[in-house]
């Protein structure tokens, strides 16, 4: 199979935009709770009229700070109540939001600010302030902070500014005004502005929540959001939990504070990255290896992959029966409790779960629907669903979407969902349509006899960690060559948890710096190790991180013993890096660098 695609479930309103969400569900059904908002240590629920007051008294401050209906706002927070009610309030006052990574660095976020043209920036913290300052464009003409107080400063600016402005301004928005400016990594180093439409988020959340309405429109429906809202997976679910009416609840700090938000806010269910399942598996194991039930946990893994092989095939025996109900009370009950007690399924996007992990967690009761996007697509393209799912696919189609593969094995995808452009970069978003329409996803792919779309390889280099975080590969190779002491540079990290490096050393270089050491005539074999030049390494590879975010820096890196040239067969002979090969004979390398992470 080639192609595929699903009619939509429901159709795109005829007009509108994204602020009809919340302005209709006050009015049908004010107590509806939307939120819960982190108060201390639990929650305070916060009620679909509460949300629209507040939504509506910022968009009032947004207005007579000058902010006019086009224009575009940046947010630069974790995940929080704020930063969703920061979002829906932008969009009241007629504006288009523009998020930033709360770990960029000062030269993304300049680049950002300066493309985007955004005239205002809301910030989390002081550090936030200090380095949007360090960077402030002519354009921003407003900077708030939100550890500072600065939200309610705004809301008070619009004490003055009547229902009837905010109503104007809601009312320039129409389905193909531009909703949000998400900058994805590009193969240059320069982020991309990606333009998703109040249309494409339509297309989007009608049909994902609609395909998946026993998650979505259950009445104690509930999921707690932990990924970061700067990612297009983020704002889909903040705006398909408006669409569905669930009740949202935030966690900024999911390294500290996960655990006990899961524990009490107890979701039915979560929307994750595969990161976040290899650990909560990791973690499991290590404990009961700690407490001297290591071979007990491995057992009852291998009998919960097998359950869920068995639900797969319709042939479950009776002694895989006996042994799942055995090990759920000793071992399965313990992980989901861990979850929070209630969550029952997963949507998991941004890279690979894997089959093995997938029937892990659905033979222990907690069903991993995989999906597959990228921003361009404003997240998900394809879809398991609950009552169609292939585990180790990332699914069919949503509603609405088709989905091609291409004769070199591309992943082509056409539908609503796609974004009509990069912001101010018309030959780039040239090349990334054919002449008939289709996007070009950059990702290698095929289709099953039934449809479900298998990610077999990256046709880009965009490189994707385990966390989901793209990550452009040439802003750091290329500042790192830049060091006399570097002859190459593979960045590695394709569905690992962190980004690694390979680097070989230019040999004259290496000749002046054994001498400057004192280390005439020592090889590159006995000094790839040496202290003194892995320290001036580091420093080389200190410098580069300095222009991507931490999520993107180079952790750790690995000091080849030879050098990657065109003889080698691991250079074109324009001097590009063949990257499935330098992976394919350096994989020992590579490996060491993510063991004991």
């Amino acid at each position: 199979m080639h192609e595929i695609s699903a009619p939509a479930l429901l159709q795109l309103p005829t007009s509108g935009n994204l602020t009809d969400l919340i302005a209709t569900r006050a009015v049908n059904e004010p107590a509806r709770i939307l939120f819960n908002r982190a108060s201390g240590a639990g929650w305070e629920a916060v009620s679909a009229t509460q949300f629209e007051s507040e939504v509506r008294a910022i968009a009032k401050g947004l207005i007579s700070a000058g902010v006019q209906p086009g224009d575009r706002v940046s947010i630069m927070s974790r995940t929080s109540f704020i930063w969703s009610l920061l979002d829906f309030s932008i969009w009241f006052a007629g504006a288009a939001v523009v998020p930033i990574y709360e770990t960029s660095s000062a030269e993304q976020v300049d680049w950002i600010l300066n493309d985007s043209g955004a005239v205002a920036l809301f910030v989390e913290s002081s550090e936030h302030l200090a380095l949007a300052n360090s960077v402030k464009p002519a354009t921003l003409k407003n900077l708030w902070c939100i550890d500072s107080g600065d939200v309610a400063i705004v809301k008070n600016l619009g004490a003055s500014v009547s229902d009837a402005a905010v109503a104007a301004a809601r009312a320039t928005l129409q389905l193909d005004s531009l909703a949000t400016l998400i900058y994805t990594s590009g193969t240059t180093g320069k982020p991309k502005g990606c333009e998703l439409t109040h249309a494409n988020f339509f297309a989007e959340v009608q049909n994902v929540t609609e395909a998946t309405a026993d998650l979505f429109f259950r009445p104690d429906a509930s999921t707690l959001l932990f990924i970061p809202l700067a990612h297009v997976f983020g704002r889909m679910i903040g705006v398909g939990s408006a669409y569905s009416g669930l009740t949202l609840a935030h966690c900024s700090d999911a390294v500290k504070d996960l655990p006990r938000d899961l524990a009490s806010f107890k979701p039915r269910f979560l929307l994750t990255v595969p990161r976040v399942f290899e650990k909560v598996y990791n973690g499991a194991e290590a404990r009961a290896e700690a407490g001297g039930k290591g071979d007990i946990f491995r057992k009852a893994a291998a009998v919960a992959v097998e359950y869920s092989e068995g639900i797969s095939t319709g042939k479950i025996s009776l002694g895989v029966k006996v042994k799942h109900a055995i090990f759920d009370k000793l071992v399965y009950s313990k992980i989901r409790a861990g979850l929070g007690g209630n969550v029952t399924h997963a949507i998991s996007g941004g890279a690979p779960l894997g089959a093995r992990l997938g029937h892990f967690y659905r033979g222990i009761g907690v069903t991993v629907l995989e999906g597959y996007g990228l921003t361009e697509t404003t997240a998900g393209a394809t879809l398991n669903t609950t009552r169609d799912i292939r585990v180790g696919s990332v699914g069919r189609p949503i509603p609405g979407t088709a989905i091609r593969i291409a004769e070199d094995g591309e992943v082509l995808i056409k539908g609503p969902i796609v974004f009509r452009g990069y912001w101010k970069n018309p030959e780039a978003t040239k090349e990334t349509f054919t002449e008939d329409g289709w996007f070009k996803s950059g990702d290698l792919g095929r289709l099953d006899d039934d449809g479900f779309l298998y990610i077999v390889g990256r046709k880009k280099e965009i490189i994707v960690t385990a966390a989901g975080k793209n990550v452009a590969p040439a802003v750091l190779e290329d500042r790192l060559r830049a060091h006399p002491l570097v002859s190459q540079c593979v960045v590695v990290g394709d569905a690992k948890p962190f980004i690694g490096a390979l680097i070989t050393i230019d040999q004259d270089a290496l000749a002046v710096w054994a001498s400057a050491q004192g280390k005439s005539g020592a090889t590159l074999e006995t000094l790839r190790t040496d202290p003194a030049l892995v320290l001036a390494v580091q420093g080389a590879v200190d410098e580069a991180n300095k222009a991507v975010s931490k999520a993107e820096a180079i952790r750790k890196f690995s000091i080849l013993p030879v050098d990657l040239t065109i003889e080698s067969g691991h250079l074109t002979p324009k001097m590009s890096i063949k990257r499935s090969v330098v992976v394919q004979d350096f994989a020992a390398e590579i490996e060491a660098i993510y063991s004991g992470e």
